[in-house]
């Protein structure tokens, strides 16, 4: 399961058995933290997921501003409620690359902004999907495995 973690919402994609295809799932909207993580800890129930990207929105120059250490204590948050592997992966452009792709298809801005988390989601998903394809192993794009 890939996340995109903002203030206001959380994107989620899924991928495919195989671990080949990222797809974009729902839009989490947040309220608090304990009625957020019960939808989380249930979507990762009903899915069987095994392992969680989660984007690491790094800054462009590859140093860590506010939102990461945001980003961590998320991922802490979440681990304390469930052991399971969880990958932080550098997002830097991907909401541009998405609203780039939506832009091209000619989506509303309407539409777009129901669509974008997720899609970033399915976005950073992909990305780690696709380098663990080719070296079995995180490397290069990726931040690194903060998971147990």
């Amino acid at each position: 399961m890939g996340y995109d973690v903002g203030e206001k919402t959380v994107g989620m994609a899924l991928s495919d058995s195989h671990a080949m295809i990222a797809t974009p799932y729902r839009t989490l909207h947040r309220m608090s933290w304990k009625k957020d993580s019960h939808v989380l800890l249930q979507e990762i129930d009903d899915h069987a997921v095994k392992g969680i990207v989660v984007g690491f929105p790094l800054n462009m120059n590859g140093s860590e501003g506010p939102r990461c250490q945001s980003i961590r204590q998320f991922v802490a948050n979440l681990l304390a409620l469930r052991d399971i592997p969880i990958c932080l992966w550098d997002e830097r452009l991907s909401t541009i690359a998405v609203r780039r792709t939506l832009l091209e298809a000619d989506v509303s801005r309407k539409k777009q902004s129901l669509a974008i988390d997720k899609m970033a989601a399915s976005y950073i998903l992909q990305g780690c999907l696709d380098s663990l394809r080719r070296s079995k192993a995180p490397q290069g794009d990726g931040v690194g495995d903060l998971g147990p």
